[in-house]
């Protein structure tokens, strides 16, 4: 069903960056994400909310290529620690012992651990518990893969292994255990959307497993976010893929679709938002014939500006983007 799986990876893995941050209180969105990855322009999303959404790009890129290479560091404590680093480096957490398992007491909500809701185990028990949970990742196990992954992610959640961050981590660990047990061939399903839409029954579920050992009511409430996130990316798969199908007919039916400007077009979906330079690169091309081809494709509606910059200027494939979002 998916002509580019390229498209879908780039938007997916971004799309889960901008959520899983914001279920943390970061607020930005995907335009300026992917207008910062081409201009180092914010937009106006704040600067640092930017960067701990590319932090978490990098974070994921940088764990699914190292499981996927031979010679690479497989799901472990040592992966999450680099992740962990390349998501706090230079955000708010970075004082806060990027890459490294917490030495001190911490705790969920409240002022002090005496009136917290929820205090996680105490700094020297947590090596040995993140050891055990490797183990049982790399154990064999008849219970069905899915439910192990949402039992994973109560036991990392559950020993808080860090000062801060995580939430993120334990949400990227779920895509991370969907590609380790071979569940899906390419990083396309994120629950952070699921979790976020359902915040409070999902810090409510955790809390059951911990005072009453619900994990039934646990499992159901993950299976029903799988369910309804595999759903939501398969219709937003199909509607991108209309859309683009609808479009590229549009482009090939407007007065002065250049070669250039479809050879752009084609290029869209997997860089949404473009700027001339980028333009002129992708298509190893003169800025008049880079021009002509943007031109083309904003009086097809295809493209749109976005701001009002005379330098610099950045377009966007809008009626993608919106699809996305």
């Amino acid at each position: 069903m998916i002509p580019s799986l390229d498209w879908f990876i780039y938007a997916f893995v971004r799309k889960e960056a901008l959520l899983s941050s914001e279920i943390e209180g970061t607020q930005a969105t995907l335009v300026d994400l992917m207008a910062w990855e081409q201009t180092e322009q914010a937009g106006e999303s704040s600067l640092q909310d930017i960067e701990e959404v590319a932090n978490y790009v990098a974070a994921v890129n940088y764990a699914f290529d190292q499981l996927r290479s031979p010679t690479g560091t497989p799901l472990s404590t040592r992966l999450l620690n680099d992740c962990h680093r390349l998501l706090m480096t230079g955000a708010r957490g970075a004082n806060k012992q990027p890459g490294e398992i917490r030495r001190s007491q911490n705790w969920i909500g409240g002022s002090r651990p005496g009136n917290a809701a929820f205090v996680p185990p105490p700094p020297l028990l947590v090596p040995d518990l993140l050891s055990d949970l490797e183990r049982y990742i790399h154990s064999t196990h008849d219970m069905a893969s899915l439910l192990r992954i949402a039992m994973v992610h109560v036991q990392f959640e559950t020993i808080h292994p860090y000062l801060d961050g995580n939430g993120r981590l334990g949400r990227m660990l779920i895509a991370l255990l969907l590609e380790h047990w071979q569940l899906l061939k390419s990083p396309l399903l994120y629950l952070s959307l699921y979790l976020k839409q359902n915040q409070s029954s999902y810090y409510r579920w955790l809390s059951a497993i911990r005072t009453d050992d619900d994990w039934i009511g646990w499992f159901r409430f993950f299976l029903q976010g799988v369910l309804d996130i595999a759903n939501d990316a398969t219709r937003t798969a199909r509607a991108l893929h209309a859309r683009v199908t609808d479009d590229r007919q549009l482009l090939l039916g407007t007065s002065g679709a250049t070669v250039s400007a479809i050879q752009l077009f084609e290029r869209l979906p997997k860089q949404p938002v473009i700027t001339m330079p980028l333009v002129t690169r992708l298509l190893s091309t003169s800025k008049p014939t880079a021009g002509k081809a943007i031109d083309a494709l904003l009086r097809a509606g295809i493209l749109v500006e976005v701001g009002s910059r005379k330098r610099d200027r950045l377009y966007r494939y809008d009626h993608y983007l919106r699809l996305l979002g």
